[in-house]
């Protein structure tokens, strides 16, 4: 058969179909122009996030979902959520710099970190390399905290421009890759490490025979500038949560046996709670991974943790809202980011009391991997989508920097 009777076959086949599905259509609408686009969370109609969209919002903007009326007072009116940017692989780590007013955030396979500058919405690579930074905070010197896929580390970045190893490794072994960091007011930094740094993505696999490239037949060295020891290093800790004291003294805060595969942190607006999200299971995992749960601990005078609970297992209308980033406002609510795949509108943001109670959402068009509070006033939510820079203002402050 030729390849023209091929393409007329499927061209009378689609007709046919086209009319199938034509004849559903209620007899009112058979004048409208029919409009075939992704899906969209405002689906009737398709809705444009970007600047220059038509516009969206008379009150509050159809995005914004009050669950319970108690979020109604976090819903800033007028207020319409915006793509800022777009162009992104996996964007990450959003952090806002309060005296410069701009906001930082990881561009993570794209080995950058990105800037957006409040005054003219510009963009532009603030570090590259980054080493595959994930997540990015200020601490209340104001310097920022960096966690790097590629070197295993934590980062200060000093008001001189010089840089500080806050964390590499721990008894003598190698960190995984630390992902997401959170400051205390007594100076100390806490962290987590999970693996997912050891893929090709988000960083480099372990050298051959290693936990994430078992077989050896990744060359983790591939694309990686020569003499920083990139490749040399196998998987050797659990997926621990760690707290950095400002002596350098480094301890085991949360064990991988209470939260496997931690990701996100947030402390509550007092610092006698922190939550720590499990996402799934990553690369060279042995276990079961996590479950994408929120678990809250009470935080001792001693900083010791206690009285584990599960906060959240992120399940909205029979939907797993999948947990990576949070931010507590000063209210103590907890904005959680969220990656619902492709259960297209429970993508972007939870919210909850703090006591585990749904009240509100925030729906992108993409799945959401963090959130930060930012703005002079700290009323602005920027959300880290997939590819995209989204920000929306409401009617409360974030409890803590960066």
């Amino acid at each position: 058969m030729s390849i023209t009777s091929i393409a007329r076959r499927h061209f009378v086949s689609g007709m046919a179909l086209g009319a199938a599905a034509a004849s559903l259509i209620p007899r009112t609408g058979l004048a409208q122009r029919v409009t075939v686009a992704p899906p969209s969370t405002i689906t009737t109609p398709p809705r444009d996030f970007g600047p220059n969209g038509a516009p969206t919002t008379y009150f509050t903007d159809p995005d914004v979902i009050s669950v319970d009326p108690l979020f109604d007072q976090y819903a800033q009116p007028n207020s319409a959520i915006t793509r800022l940017w777009t162009g992104a692989l996996w964007a990450e780590g959003p952090a806002w710099n309060a005296e410069g007013r701009y906001l930082v955030w990881s561009d993570i396979p794209n080995n950058r970190q990105l800037r957006w500058l409040e005054d003219n919405g510009r963009v532009s690579a603030f570090r590259m390399p980054s080493n595959n930074s994930n997540g990015n905070t200020f601490d209340f010197q104001g310097r920022q905290i960096s966690c790097e896929h590629l070197t295993r580390r934590v980062v200060r970045y000093e008001l001189n421009g010089s840089i500080t190893v806050i964390a590499d490794s721990f008894n003598g072994k190698r960190l995984n890759s630390p992902n997401d960091a959170v400051p205390h007011p007594d100076g100390s930094i806490w962290f987590t490490d999970p693996p997912y740094g050891g893929q090709l993505y988000e960083g480099a696999p372990d050298a051959a025979g290693g936990a994430s490239n078992a077989a050896g037949r990744l060359n983790p060295r591939l694309g990686q500038a020569a003499g920083i020891g990139i490749g040399d290093g196998k998987r050797e800790l659990p997926t621990n949560v760690y707290r950095a004291d400002p002596s350098g003294r480094i301890d085991v805060v949360v064990t991988e046996d209470q939260v496997p595969d931690p990701n996100g942190l947030a402390f509550s607006p007092d610092y006698k709670k922190l939550y720590v999200i499990s996402t799934g299971k990553g690369p060279g995992d042995t276990g079961a991974g996590g479950k994408n749960d929120v678990h809250v601990f009470d935080v001792g005078s001693d900083n010791r943790l206690s009285n584990q609970k599960l906060f959240t297992d992120c399940m909205v209308d029979g939907v797993k809202c999948g947990p990576d980033g949070a931010r507590c406002d000063v209210d103590g609510n907890v904005w959680i980011s969220s990656n619902a795949g492709r259960n297209v509108g429970y993508n972007g943001v939870t919210v909850w009391t703090p006591d585990g109670r749904l009240i509100g959402r925030i729906r992108l068009p993409e799945v959401c991997a963090n959130v930060c509070f930012g703005g002079p006033k700290r009323n602005r939510l920027f959300m880290a989508g997939s590819q995209s820079l989204y920000a929306v203002f409401v009617n409360t402050q974030g409890a803590a920097p960066g």
